[in-house]
């Protein structure tokens, strides 16, 4: 194991400093805006920073390369995750990050492709980001091209039906460049998974439909980047990593609170996250 962390551990520690800068980011844009949704984003942002900063064959120089990988959130409402990674890769200038939500910003409530530069999909409705990329991975397997595809869904989206529709078809054609990333937060909107809507025995489920399954704590670097290698590593059917995460992480007043699905902070509140995310760097 201490060779394994070892060979590890300069890209772990470079995106575990990513990540941190990534969360001031999108508690900073949804502060500005006054909006948005900052729980899901910062369970997100350990993710996002290893697909962005380390996994994903991308190219702000080269944006509509063919065959650069495609990302898709699939619970849009986490845009500020998306947004922020986007701007620090160099697909937009970083001003841009402050007009999160306001009229005429390239940066809308939920993503929009057609304004904001690095984006693959527009994703609002729960479940079409998932129908989307199968599309994606089944256009690049007849085209013969070779990238791969990476959706992040929320557990709640789980509940819509066109999920696991697109599960049927991506195993159906066998879309090995094809990974679904459930960030599992446990809570939706108004509860948590057990009152809404219970999805245990999630593995089973996701095993019944033919996909490969990998389960990782979603905050630890060095476990995302293995699961990642592993799926481009499987053959013949789609992966799904199940990343069990804290919603809120990274500010000890919004971790595992429902109220910060779609709250923005007020100016103390901002100052203590910002105290509290440059605490977590300095150390």
């Amino acid at each position: 194991m201490d060779k394994i962390r070892e060979k590890y551990a300069m890209r772990v520690e470079r995106l575990e400093q990513v990540a941190r800068e990534l969360r001031k980011r999108i508690v900073t844009m949804v502060y500005h805006a006054q909006s948005g949704h900052p729980g899901g984003s910062l369970s997100a942002a350990d993710i996002v920073t290893a697909l962005y900063f380390d996994i994903m064959r991308v190219d702000p120089e080269k944006p509509k390369d063919p065959n650069r990988d495609r990302f898709i959130m699939s619970k849009g409402h986490a845009c500020p995750a998306w947004y922020a990674s986007l701007a620090m890769k160099g697909y937009f200038d970083e001003e841009h990050l402050k007009t999160l939500r306001r009229f005429g910003s390239i940066l809308q409530g939920h993503p929009d492709m057609k304004k904001t530069p690095g984006l693959d999909m527009s994703t609002g409705s729960l479940g079409q980001g998932a129908a989307a990329s199968v599309g994606m991975a089944l256009d690049g397997k007849q085209r013969k091209n070779d990238y791969h595809v990476y959706t992040i869904l929320g557990d709640g989206e789980l509940d819509e039906g066109i999920v696991w529709e697109s599960l049927l078809v991506a195993n159906k054609y066998k879309l090995d460049n094809l990974t679904y990333i459930i960030d599992y937060n446990k809570l939706q909107l108004d509860g948590t998974l057990e009152q809404v809507m219970p999805l245990e025995p999630l593995i089973d489920k996701f095993k019944a439909f033919g996909w490969h399954v990998i389960t990782i704590d979603g905050h630890d670097m060095m476990a995302i980047l293995q699961a990642f290698e592993t799926a481009k590593e499987v053959k013949g059917r789609p992966t799904v990593i199940i990343a069990h995460t804290i919603k809120g992480k990274g500010v000890s007043f919004m971790e595992n609170d429902k109220n910060w699905h779609g709250q923005a902070p007020n100016t103390l509140q901002y100052e203590q996250a910002m105290v509290e995310l440059e605490g977590a760097r300095n150390e």
